[in-house]
């Protein structure tokens, strides 16, 4: 296995987490070469990177629990607020330890070039003494920190899928579903993009911390199971508004405070660029949920608590590619950019194709992840404030873009109709119609939410 060069990995995108690849137990990965007779020092583990990793784990997870549990379940209504915050919560710890079992291994195993990789399941050979690189030579981080950083991001992922399936997927039906979709669906995408011989790593693609490994992918999974599912028994005609946008406001705060870790944690260090992908992460987002408000007066309706979460979802989406690959005023653009055509996707285009995207996990997650990922093959231009070479190449980088963001598509949503009838088999996908009118609260776990 070839080890990638400092500057290889500051050119391409945010690999830093790609290195379960590259992951070792001792020597620097840096090593000179015997050409040069120069003794490799023994790499360290940086302290201040490792509990800036530490902390960054810790919250991507607050993302999931409580943070996507109460903006999800505050958007459906009364009878299934339970039933939304147990199926993320559920699919989340299954994430896991699939993730432990064999899904790190398949994503980040030491044969890097590997398409299916089978060296760390069960993680064989990890030890409280493993390191994985960073950005910088010779300073490293445990390996079981990087494990619990990337296992944070399967858990999530699946759990946004589930946003358009609410309120009518059996929950034996989604846990089947979430084995099969995590296993051939993330973790060969997760391998494409961040291991060292990956599909898209090897293009060149920018991904800093998952527009197409997460929000591509989950958004266009999401439009795949419920166009399978099938519509809301009355869809269209009964009133589903949400039971509680204060819940759906407080998940909304703690989603936005959550993916600091996820875009900032993803540089792998404390350093200037988890800085650029903190500032970023504060001013795309600000940017786009006050223009989602703007597109509502604009097209004749009042600014709204529910139009402005949603466009902060929408600009952490976008800008989650773009992070450390991006200018402030970059970010501030691509985030007002990507509210807009959610906005546009959720409130025009939904309506009239009719399909039941509960939760619009499609509308932003989705189509925010592609104007995201295809976006900062511009935002990443130096002469806009960027940090790519004096020499970029835009046009080059944008067809890179095009086709890690085309393919994303296409495995989804192969690999998510091959999960939806494979939980069809097993175990049926829908309640039945007198659960699904009582409430999957009471129907699939026998408790409510409320109790008046």
């Amino acid at each position: 296995m070839s080890v990638p060069s400092i500057s290889d990995l500051r050119g391409t995108n945010m690999i830093r987490k790609m290195i379960g690849g590259l992951a070792g137990t001792g020597a620097s990965l840096f090593a000179a070469t015997a050409a040069h007779a120069q003794e490799a020092a023994a790499a360290t583990v940086d302290k201040g990177d490792t509990a800036w990793m530490l902390t960054s784990t810790i919250l991507v997870l607050m993302m999931i629990l409580p943070g996507l549990a109460l903006f999800y379940g505050g958007l459906t209504r009364t009878k299934n607020m339970l039933s939304t915050m147990t199926q993320i919560g559920a699919v989340a710890c299954f994430a896991m330890l699939l993730w432990v079992m064999y899904g790190y291994g398949l994503a980040f195993g030491p044969e890097g070039n590997a398409f299916i990789s089978w060296g760390k399941w069960f993680l064989a050979g990890v030890t409280p003494a493993s390191q994985a690189a960073t950005f910088t030579a010779g300073v490293e981080i445990p390996e079981y920190v990087f494990i619990c950083f990337q296992m944070t991001f399967a858990a999530i992922t699946i759990a946004l899928v589930l946003g358009s399936v609410v309120e009518r997927m059996k929950f034996s039906a989604v846990m089947a579903f979430a084995a099969v979709w995590l296993t051939i669906v993330y973790f060969p995408i997760a391998h494409m993009v961040w291991a060292a011989g990956g599909l898209f790593f090897d293009m060149g693609a920018l991904d800093f911390a998952g527009g197409t490994v997460v929000h591509i992918n989950a958004g266009v999974s999401a439009l795949v199971a419920c166009l399978i599912l099938g519509k809301r028994i009355g869809f269209q005609k009964d009133i589903m508004a949400p039971h509680s946008l204060t819940m759906t406001g407080i998940g909304t705060g703690l989603l936005w405070v959550g993916w600091f870790g996820f875009n900032a944690g993803s540089a792998l260090e404390a350093n200037g660029s988890a800085a650029l992908a903190m500032i970023n992460t504060f001013v795309a987002t600000a940017s786009a949920g006050l223009f989602w408000m703007l597109a509502e007066r604009l097209s004749g309706h009042k600014g709204s608590a529910l139009g402005f979460c949603s466009g902060i979802i929408a600009g952490l989406v976008a800008v989650t590619p773009a992070a450390g690959n991006s200018g402030p005023f970059g970010a501030i653009v691509l985030g007002g950019l990507a509210s807009v055509v959610c906005f546009y996707m959720v409130t025009v285009v939904k309506p009239k194709l009719g399909y039941d995207d509960a939760l619009d996990a499609f509308g932003i997650h989705g189509v925010g992840g592609m104007i995201g990922a295809v976006g900062t093959a511009v935002v990443y231009a130096p002469s806009l404030g960027g940090p790519g070479a004096a020499d970029y190449d835009m046009g080059a980088k944008l067809v890179v873009q095009i086709m890690a963001v085309g393919t994303t598509i296409v495995w989804a949503a192969i690999g998510t109709v091959v999960a939806m009838y494979v939980a069809k088999a097993l175990t049926g996908l829908r309640v039945t119609e007198e659960v699904e009118r009582e409430g999957l609260d009471l129907g699939e776990h026998g408790e409510r939410a409320y109790n008046y």
